[in-house]
């Protein structure tokens, strides 16, 4: 069944030789901390540590080295909250193309210095009244410009999902077999991604999306049988992980093979993000702790389990972390 998916254990490890001599591979933690609080054998997959601070290096350079060399001066364009932002600008930064960046107006001031930082060009726009992808689209059409998108792309799920191929040969290497791995989602390219590689060679591994209470989408979804949009119109602190709907190559994969969702609230969420840095001695952004945030919060079973949590991202604002943390 793995096979006739969108993306492949195949795909995952090409893009794991692309990406083999610029990504970090983050390690995988234990925590004895965690072992006595929840009765399991928890591993942490410390994507915090990886280039620009997030998982999301890994798909946008998977994603950039397969533009074609004759049309990489036009540059590419992408839409983001922030860390897909980096990701790309980082990347494009690396294959010396240009980069333009469209993000919400709202998007945390750090996120949005960040990828200028890496040389992208930053467009800003109202989440609530306009379409990010219209004129990311506009954008591009008017310079012939490559658009990257954030997770709905067979060389973006490709890149995330060696994110799990790591886990898999670390946890091989420890002759450990996952009983669960949870992993945040937005649009779901970094859980279907590893979703991939995880059921590929651990076929009795259960994954599982994490989201925020409310943007649970693909809990939603995964209950439905079909792609379903969360609905929600309250704000959340986990700003990477506010997707509306499932994407349409994502979820192929992920109802597939995903377990169920999980979701944790913000002040579950919140506590995650102080346990990391009292604990684990980590910097985790909100959307990147909300795996971290349903284990603690006792959303599924894990005593006598060994379970793998993905930190996804670690941008997070000064001034939100000072508060999150105290």
């Amino acid at each position: 069944m793995i096979a006739q998916l969108p993306v492949t254990a195949a795909d995952i490890d090409a893009a794991a030789s692309v990406l083999a001599p610029v990504a970090v591979r983050t390690p995988l933690i234990s925590s004895p901390a965690l072992d006595a609080l929840t009765g399991g054998r928890i591993f942490l997959k410390a994507e915090v540590l990886q280039r620009t601070g997030s998982f999301k290096f890994r798909g946008a350079y998977n994603r950039l080295s397969a533009i074609p060399a004759s049309v990489r001066g036009a540059g590419v364009v992408a839409f983001s909250s922030g860390n897909h932002a980096q990701g790309v600008a980082a990347a494009a930064q690396l294959f010396g193309m240009a980069a333009t960046i469209v993000m919400p107006a709202d998007a945390p001031v750090s996120k949005r210095e960040r990828t200028k930082s890496y040389g992208a060009e930053v467009v800003l726009y109202d989440r609530l009244r306009e379409d990010r992808e219209a004129i990311a689209g506009e954008i591009a059409a008017g310079r012939g410009a490559t658009v990257i998108r954030p997770y709905d792309d067979p060389l973006i799920i490709a890149g995330q999902g060696t994110a799990g191929r790591e886990i898999c040969e670390e946890l091989a290497v420890r002759g450990i077999a996952p009983d669960i791995v949870v992993a945040p989602a937005s649009g779901g390219g970094l859980v279907a991604g590893t979703a991939v590689a995880v059921k590929s060679r651990f076929p009795h591994a259960a994954v599982m999306s994490a989201e925020p209470e409310g943007y649970d989408d693909h809990a939603r979804s995964l209950a439905a049988g079909h792609r379903v949009a969360h609905g929600a119109s309250e704000p959340t602190i986990c700003d990477a992980l506010m997707a509306q709907i499932p994407g349409e190559i994502t979820f192929a994969i992920n109802g597939a093979l995903l377990k169920q969702g999980v979701t944790a609230t913000d002040v579950e969420v919140g506590r995650a993000v102080a346990f990391a840095f009292r604990e684990l001695k980590l910097v985790v952004e909100p959307g990147g702790a909300v795996a971290l945030a349903a284990l603690l919060a006792g959303r599924f079973a894990v005593k006598d389990r060994a379970v793998v949590i993905v930190l996804s991202g670690g941008n997070v604002d000064a001034d939100l972390y000072t508060r999150l943390i105290a």
